[in-house]
């Protein structure tokens, strides 16, 4: 409810026979914001409503349902009783309102289930007053001592079993969401430990070829270039150091040559598809690729054919 600010008439005595909240609850099965004017007029942005009994487009279901003397502009209903317009951006001047009847006209042309209790409770005041001349609600069991407080009246049955239908459906959606909720929550953190392993073994291997490549430089400097002996027993280390000789090693084709060299050495030959290099290395298929292609033009391999299923075969370049 929107109370009038201190430079605004203050309301005349009100009281809703069935309180207006529950009322809309059970009407709509949700909780609708409104603005009460001080005349005790109720007023419901026509969005919300139509959002929650399914009407996908709300300016179709007023000009269907809905008459223009149950529907105003929000600064229009303000204006005209000093009220100033509520705060936050989704109370905007232009939002199109609905009065009570407004918002039972779109319950009853409503196709929702959980709208039949209510429709059929309007259903049968209706024709309690063609019967009977009336309807009247019962009292309360329990009614206010305060001095002249109005006569507190009984919810009607079916107003109060689409409540209690209500929150028991809202709880198990909340429960439903909970565990919803806990199950992303888990399925988080296994994809976050996932990541931070990769990680992990990410930089172990960077860590490894660093070494490698330390331990390679100091066999470089300490032993004389290769001789004649490489071309008629090589080995993986000789053959790493006359690659770094030969060409610059990125870190790219430093990975690539660590991989393919002990290959080249102990079998002879090279005849690993390129996605099984790029599994080892990390690299795309297209790099590992480049980097092949760059050790065949310093001539540290040469190709030789291929397999039966399309891979290239490579061998060590023993000139």
């Amino acid at each position: 409810m929107i109370e009038p600010s201190k430079h605004q008439p203050a309301p005349r005595a009100q009281h809703d026979a069935i309180d207006v909240s529950d009322f809309v609850y059970a009407a709509t099965g949700a909780r609708v914001r409104r603005l009460t004017t001080p005349d005790g007029t109720h007023w419901f942005p026509a969005v919300d409503v139509c959002k929650e009994l399914g009407y996908t487009t709300p300016r179709k279901a007023l000009l269907d349902h809905v008459p223009e003397e149950h529907r105003e502009i929000l600064e229009t209903v303000t204006g005209g009783h000093c009220l100033s317009i509520p705060a936050g951006r989704e109370w905007r001047r232009d939002l199109r309102l609905i009065d009570l009847q407004g918002l039972i006209l779109l319950v009853n042309g409503c196709t929702k289930p959980t709208c039949a209790p209510f429709k059929q409770w309007v259903a049968e005041v209706i024709e309690t007053v063609q019967r009977e001349g009336s309807y009247t609600l019962e009292e309360a069991e329990v009614q206010p001592t305060d001095p002249g407080a109005p006569i507190a009246y009984a919810m009607p049955e079916q107003v109060a079993e689409a409540i209690v239908r209500l929150e028991t459906h809202n709880l198990q959606v909340d429960e439903e969401l909970a565990v919803a909720q806990r199950e992303s929550l888990a399925v988080q953190r296994e994809m976050l430990e996932m990541q931070r392993a990769t990680l992990a073994t990410q930089q172990a291997i960077a860590h490894a070829m660093e070494r490698i490549a330390n331990r390679l430089d100091v066999m470089t400097l300490d032993r004389p270039a290769p001789t004649a002996d490489f071309s008629a027993h090589p080995t993986t280390e000789s053959v790493l150091a006359d690659w770094r000789q030969r060409l610059s090693v990125t870190s790219d084709v430093w990975a690539v040559a660590v991989v393919i060299a002990p290959v080249l050495v102990e079998q002879g030959e090279l005849r690993q598809p390129l996605d099984s290099i790029a599994a080892r290395t990390g690299l795309s298929v297209h790099r590992v690729n480049e980097c092949l292609r760059l050790l065949r033009k310093h001539a540290c391999i040469h190709s030789r054919g291929g397999t039966e299923d399309g891979s290239p075969v490579y061998v060590l370049n023993r000139s």
